[in-house]
């Protein structure tokens, strides 16, 4: 057995079942482990981008980490954007990174790189194997990393010859879970003392305290006190729909979101911290919460946030209150042109239950979100870290991660360039995927940011780097040249029928959506 054999071994008998992969000649003795290895998966992606974002939307649904199997410096470095919304959605993953043979390193080849400064901004933990049999023992500890509640990205670099030798022990070390750390007593008699005053409070959700079971305790909470229950911007994964608790979405641009909460006394936070603009503007707040409102952290985002509101609820008398939840609410599709809040009516008209959300829709997402709140009972993914170009990947991961569950893919259209790769995968691998490609033939988020910013008069040079109509951009022929039938529509009517007909088969469908051009 060599030192790759043994690593391949060391990760399935841990229940990575996954390898999302981009492989280059270093990691070929990793390439030959992981065909003799009949527990794992492999999963070929055209760009590490693929591989990193569908390693993310795996995490998020499966609640385990995948391993990805990158191409040395430059390979990682083309998955860096999404690895970096991996780590902001705190999802685990085990990033196995190729290198030089030791002996390689000295003669400064075309693709020696400093791996460990690439990997380390985008990573939680970042170690190199000291020979074939420490490769495993790196292994076992990126995999109990990456478990850290409620995840994390764990990467280990695997020089080329400690793949390649022979081990001296065989025997593959199991992991041991940590248990994640509780929210302190002292904690949760504040936040009592808060909700029991019966003031102007709201409880400011993130991360695992937007599952059902930590919904539902937050729901009690909220019903008993009159506290309003508030999530951030761009969850990692938002269980919603009906028979679940709803709750408020904090706006995305900072002057309303600041609006939006400067009227609260209190804040108490579950797993998520307190909100920030995402960009500095001139004479705008960067941080949201007002000076007059206290806030108060009940349990930071790696502390267990279901516990954290169990014993709440228990604190302030909601243990048995009967919480409430969303009931069906379809809104009508007018019928007529295309718009992304027709688009949000007609997907909530026909998601399909437990269906999986991967928001890529950028401005036109946040039209169809509200649309959809009363649709069948579904998991919203959003783009944690705001790196564009996700979408795709995660929506092959969440596939991968739950085979049984269709998927939705809402994709803004130049975006979906950044990873369009994604369609390949999802047609090679017989994806449960429906895209919905949201083209307006814009960067439409930085028409609406230049005017923020300040530029009020925009010339013809500018406006041509937000421009996608020179030349026009065909989805339909995009997609079916990766495999993945597909079909145009501008109409409700048309979208509706499309939508129906893609949900209704099993396996990848794409439907272009052509919806107005922003100042159209």
């Amino acid at each position: 057995m060599n030192g790759a054999e043994k690593l391949i071994k060391t990760l399935c008998d841990n229940g990575v079942e996954v390898c999302f992969a981009n492989p280059g000649t270093s990691e070929m003795q990793l390439v030959a482990a992981i065909d003799g290895q009949p527990k794992m998966r492999a999963v070929l992606g055209l760009f590490e981008g693929v591989v990193t974002g569908a390693a993310d939307g795996y995490g998020r649904m499966a609640d385990k980490p995948a391993a990805t199997l990158l191409h040395l410096g430059p390979g990682l470095a083309n998955g860096l954007a999404n690895l970096h919304n991996a780590k902001r959605a705190r999802s685990p993953i085990v990033n196995i990174v190729g290198d030089h043979a030791i002996d390689h390193l000295q003669y400064d080849a075309p693709l020696t790189s400093d791996i460990i400064g690439v990997a380390t901004p985008m990573s939680d933990w970042v170690t190199t194997s000291t020979s074939p049999d420490n490769l495993a023992i790196k292994g076992t500890e990126a995999i109990e990393v990456a478990l850290s509640y409620p995840g994390k990205i764990a990467t280990v670099i695997a020089p080329a010859d400690h793949a390649w030798s022979d081990v001296k022990k065989t025997s593959v070390k199991k992991v041991s879970k940590s248990k994640p750390k509780l929210a302190t007593k002292s904690a949760i008699d504040k936040a009592c003392r808060v909700l029991n005053k019966k003031s102007n409070t709201a409880i400011f959700l993130g991360g695992m305290a937007l599952r059902e079971k930590a919904l539902k305790q937050a729901g009690r909470i909220a019903k008993k006190t009159g506290a309003r229950l508030i999530c951030e911007t761009f969850p990692a994964r938002l269980e919603r729909g009906v028979g679940r608790v709803t709750l408020e979405r904090l706006p995305y641009f900072g002057e309303m979101a600041a609006d939006y909460i400067k009227d609260f006394d209190e804040i108490i936070f579950v797993g998520a911290q307190p909100p920030v603009a995402f960009f500095a503007y001139p004479n705008k707040p960067s941080f949201l919460a007002a000076d007059t409102t206290k806030l108060l952290m009940l349990a930071e985002p790696r502390r267990n946030a279901l516990d954290a509101l169990t014993r709440l609820a228990v604190e302030v008398g909601a243990k048995s209150v009967r919480v409430k939840t969303q009931a069906p609410m379809i809104p009508p599709a007018e019928p007529g042109r295309l718009t992304p809040v027709g688009i949000g009516a007609v997907v909530a008209e026909l998601m399909p239950e437990n269906a999986i959300v991967s928001d890529g829709a950028a401005t036109a997402g946040l039209a169809i979100f509200p649309m959809t709140e009363g649709a069948a009972p579904h998991d919203w993914m959003t783009v944690t870290g705001g790196a564009i170009g996700q979408g795709l990947p995660v929506g092959v991961g969440a596939a991968m991660a739950c085979p049984n569950r269709k998927v939705l893919c809402l994709q803004a259209d130049g975006s979906a360039m950044y990873t369009v790769q994604a369609l390949w995968t999802m047609a090679r691998e017989n994806l449960d995927v429906t895209t919905v490609i949201l083209n307006n033939s814009s960067y439409a988020i930085l028409n609406i940011e230049l005017a923020r910013v300040g530029v009020t008069n925009p010339g013809p040079k500018a406006l041509s780097m937000l421009d996608l109509t020179n030349p026009v951009i065909d989805w339909v022929s995009i997609s079916e040249g990766h495999g993945v039938p597909a079909v145009k529509t501008d109409t409700v009517e048309g979208f509706r029928n499309a939508l129906q007909e893609a949900l209704a088969h099993k396996g990848p469908r794409l439907i272009e959506a052509i919806i107005p051009t922003p100042g159209a």
